[in-house]
């Protein structure tokens, strides 16, 4: 592990990072001294790959990294989101996606070894990590529901919905639902035929939810 000093901003980010909500200061300040814990910068690229990754929880400091299943885009992790759940009490020989820095990354990564003693120790430290695993196994049980619709009208449906509407560029939009771009439009085209949305540049308005909620 790389060991460097955490700067102020950098601390505030850890106080809003579901792992570390309201526990002391002082434990964050810390943290870097700790055994098992360090900063570490990336540089564009894969970070995590199914064959190559390390059995740490890591926070995102600084930079924008994406996770991908295949050709599925499954989230963008921002500064202050976790990754490395999925590799950390698994006995699996195989990270289950893929991670990419999009630019000069800074995360803190904590070894297993440490993540026990912080579990063990901090009561607050322990639910927090337990929550944030519940609200992943929601979101991704929600991804599967999403993917798994007949059609891409259901698709883009239900991501409307549960979003109230859209301002996603296009390709990303694409990338999150696993269709292709000419699908896309014309699945907008037919919502918007049947007065479920209103299209207004790149923003959608869904003017009918229980209209909408049919087509799921």
């Amino acid at each position: 592990m790389v060991i460097l000093s955490l700067k102020q901003e950098e601390l505030t980010l850890l106080a809003g990072c579901p792992l570390f909500r309201q526990v002391d200061r002082s434990l964050l300040r810390s943290l870097t001294e700790l055994e098992g814990a360090g900063l570490v910068r990336f540089d564009p690229g894969v970070v995590y790959s199914p064959r190559h990754f390390r059995r740490c929880l890591g926070v995102v400091l600084l930079g924008r990294l994406q996770v991908t299943k295949g050709s599925l885009a499954v989230s963008v992790l921002q500064p202050g989101d976790l990754f490395g759940a999925a590799a950390l009490y698994s006995d699996e020989p195989e990270f289950a996606s893929t991670i990419t820095a999009k630019g000069p990354s800074r995360c803190l990564m904590l070894e297993q070894s440490l993540v026990d003693r912080l579990l063990a120790e901090h009561s607050q430290i322990r639910e927090n990590y337990l929550r944030y695993l519940t609200g992943r196994i929601r979101f991704l049980s929600g991804r599967l529901q999403t993917l798994a619709q007949p059609g891409v009208e259901g698709k883009l449906a239900r991501y409307l919905l549960a979003n109230g509407g859209s301002s996603c560029p296009a390709t990303e939009l694409c990338r999150q639902l696993g269709i292709s771009r000419a699908s896309l439009y014309r699945a907008f085209a037919a919502l918007e035929a049947g007065g479920l949305i209103v299209r207004k540049g790149k923003s959608i308005a869904v003017i009918d939810p229980a209209g909408l909620e049919t087509v799921l």
